[in-house]
């Protein structure tokens, strides 16, 4: 009796749906090396096109115009990094602890990160810097929340309004120091969660050799 196959049958619209994630990923791909080779003011639609294989309408479709598309690459470069720091946190059972490596990680990463260099250096054209400073709103917002949610999932007895008030204003100084350094990194991210754990009333151990004090940081 010969064995029984199974058939999987795809659905034409997750067929389609795949297809449009994948051709969506290669282009923020070849939009994110154009970027960083060439700055935001030399890049053309018909390059991020002729980079991906696809059309220059298929572009257009897809993003609408060449500012919508160079943010969607900082939102997506935003999630990725999100991703390491939720990684990052699941790795500290003290809120202290968690939000130094946090903060940590995402100065030391950011420090070696080329699409973050271009856009804040401003290489062949500012244009993009607004995304991290004066319209910066919907990435700051999605990565306070998101940071917010997972430590209330790991710490359910904070406090959720203080935790967001807190968790907003650590990002906000995190990328300021992004784009200022004022100290090493280790030093700014004790700094950081002394700030976070007394607003909350958690624990604080001590900062350590090297983490300096409130006003050096």
């Amino acid at each position: 009796m010969r064995p029984r196959r199974t058939i999987v049958i795809r659905r034409h619209d997750d067929i389609m749906g795949t297809a449009v994630r994948s051709v969506r990923e290669s282009l923020l791909d070849a939009a994110a090396d154009l970027l960083v080779e060439r700055g935001y003011r030399t890049v053309r639609m018909q390059d991020v096109a002729a980079a991906a294989g696809v059309s220059r309408q298929t572009v257009y479709n897809e993003f609408g115009d060449k500012w919508s598309l160079a943010k969607a690459v900082v939102i997506r470069h935003n999630e990725r990094y999100l991703d390491g720091i939720d990684a990052v946190l699941s790795d500290h059972d003290d809120l202290y602890s968690a939000v130094v490596a946090a903060v940590t990680y995402t100065l030391e990463t950011s420090a070696d990160d080329r699409l973050m260099k271009a856009v804040l250096t401003g290489e062949g054209g500012d244009e993009l810097l607004p995304l991290l400073t004066t319209r910066a709103e919907p990435l700051l917002f999605a990565a306070s929340d998101r940071i917010a949610e997972h430590a209330l999932r790991h710490w359910p007895d904070l406090d959720r309004a203080a935790l967001t008030e807190i968790t907003g204003a650590a990002v906000r100084l995190t990328t300021s120091h992004i784009m200022l350094p004022s100290g090493p990194p280790e030093q700014v991210a004790h700094f950081i969660a002394r700030i976070v754990t007394r607003y909350m009333g958690a624990p604080a151990q001590p900062p350590g050799p090297g983490a300096g004090s409130p006003d050096t940081a």
